[in-house]
């Protein structure tokens, strides 16, 4: 099984590493980071950079896709190399995900129209008007369709589990989670913006990277 987890420059770090953590460790599958272009990818943060071990070219059927999100999807759903390379392989991946924004890249690639989706809940809303059906959740999986979309960011580990699990069952996926110890126990409930304090909200909301995007 070959796994293909896209970068681009902006990309946000935890989008991609977090899915990575898990999938690398599905028995039988190789999982490589794909960009336009093989070499250096620079995160959001300008501090962080990844390598791109294979440019889009070499991995023409991934059995599965990962599409982080981040500021830099901006230019990515723009047009280009990376929209074709998904609009090329998604006929025939067992599934095509995202993380976070990732997702408005999988939309102006086409394919969310009719789906329903999640992203980062600032970007919500963007979905719409890229012919998805926004859907309020953490992970939302549209087995017809092969697509699972994730929240924001740290849910992409969520996703990657929730994908462990339809490929190689529970309790691959279970022993994945242990072997991870991902056991989230985080010292304030302020992770979703209905149970964040409005002050945190507001204050996120005005400081937000995403504020140029929606």
């Amino acid at each position: 099984m070959e796994i293909a987890i896209l970068v681009y420059p902006g990309f946000t770090a935890l989008d991609a590493v977090g899915p990575y953590e898990v999938l690398c460790r599905l028995p039988g599958s190789t999982t490589a980071f794909v960009a336009s272009a093989p070499g250096p990818v620079t995160t959001d943060t300008g501090v962080l950079t990844l390598v791109a071990e294979r440019g889009l070219d070499e991995m023409r059927s991934p059995d599965v896709v990962v599409v982080p999100g981040g500021p830099g999807e901006v230019a990515v759903r723009a047009g280009g190399a990376a929209l074709d390379w998904l609009r090329e392989v998604h006929p025939t991946t067992t599934w095509t995900a995202s993380v976070c924004t990732g997702s408005l890249i999988l939309g102006a690639a086409g394919l969310l129209r009719g789906r329903r989706a999640t992203t980062h809940w600032l970007a919500i809303d963007q979905l719409r008007a890229l012919g998805a059906e926004p859907v309020d959740e953490r992970v939302v999986v549209e087995d017809e369709h092969r697509l699972v979309t994730a929240a924001g960011v740290s849910a992409g580990i969520d996703m990657a589990l929730t994908l462990a699990a339809r490929i190689a069952g529970d309790q691959v996926a279970q022993a994945i989670q242990l072997g991870i110890e991902y056991d989230p126990q985080p010292p304030f409930d302020s992770g979703s913006p209905h149970r964040a304090p409005a002050d945190v909200v507001a204050l996120l909301r005005a400081r937000s990277r995403f504020l140029a995007e929606v």
